[in-house]
């Protein structure tokens, strides 16, 4: 027992870890509220593309400042909102499917952000970091950071609960209550936007999407209830963080994919017990039925 103690007290005698773990619960939460609806409405490749599509923010806030967090913080900000508008102002302006534009948006950032990067090769090395995040680097300041942005995504969430609950479930009642539709899609995809830029440092550009997807589709198996599903996710969100950190911190990988790892676990074992919807679930009902 006191080794187990010894196990889980002994890395917070570092104030890193501490930043650390404060970092990857508000990000394992703010990526899952958003996440839920992400899942529920098919959006799991959108996310995926402005995870990349930030690219060329990040390398420009960090050429103009010469490596500072919090300028290419704001820069990859800009970058993520601006994208996501455009893909939801191209795919609705000019009558092109959504996952045609963002896979013209996303595979034309993207190779902007490569290009730019490509140029600064004496920042290459710091870049990584971006890519694949540094969560043990998190600061004060980008922990006030992470939670004053990531409350104004959950807030917002909450606050619009309902409408993006018809939106998601019944577009043709969202269109009969005369719910602003077109400006609930766009204010989604800006919260998207703003979890991923939170998520920017924690887990990185590569891994982004499966803070995203990966807990909210856990959650997804388990529970067949909205609520319960986005507190689930939150919950696994957070779980995966923290478990991730200290699995990092003891096996000496990478902070972001031990974190994605624990996620992905997380969810291999929901899809093959969960009680309704895992595969051992589903083929114990066909056998009772079978008997029956």
């Amino acid at each position: 027992m006191a080794g187990l103690l010894e196990l889980v007290t002994g890395p917070l005698s570092y104030p890193f870890m501490i930043r650390g773990l404060i970092a990857v619960v508000m990000v394992g939460i703010v990526c899952a509220t958003v996440g839920t609806y992400m899942v529920l409405r098919g959006m799991a490749f959108f996310g995926d593309a402005l995870a990349h599509a930030i690219l060329p923010g990040v390398a420009l806030g960090y050429l103009v400042s010469g490596g500072a967090r919090v300028a290419v913080f704001w820069w990859a900000l800009g970058t993520a909102v601006l994208t996501a508008i455009g893909i939801g102002a191209i795919s609705k302006g000019a009558q092109v499917k959504e996952d045609t534009a963002i896979g013209i948006i996303f595979a034309g950032m993207f190779a902007l952000g490569i290009a730019l990067i490509s140029t600064m090769r004496s920042y290459a090395v710091d870049l990584a970091h971006f890519l694949f995040g540094d969560v043990l680097g998190v600061s004060q300041g980008d922990l006030w950071l992470t939670g004053i942005l990531g409350g104004v995504v959950v807030l917002t969430v909450l606050a619009f609960y309902k409408e993006f609950l018809v939106l998601s479930f019944d577009p043709i009642l969202a269109a009969t209550l005369r719910l602003p539709s077109t400006v609930l899609h766009y204010l989604l995809l800006v919260l998207i936007a703003l979890a991923i830029v939170v998520s920017l440092q924690t887990v990185g550009v590569a891994l982004m999407v499966a803070m995203l997807v990966t807990p909210a589709a856990t959650a997804y198996l388990l529970t067949q209830r909205l609520p319960v599903m986005m507190a689930l996710a939150a919950c696994i969100g957070a779980f995966s963080g923290v478990v991730g950190l200290y699995l990092s911190f003891y096996v000496s990988v990478a902070s972001g994919a031990a974190i994605v790892l624990v996620c992905t676990a997380l969810f291999l074992l929901a899809l093959l017990f969960a009680p309704r919807r895992g595969v051992v679930g589903r083929w114990l009902q066909r056998v009772t039925v079978g008997k029956d």
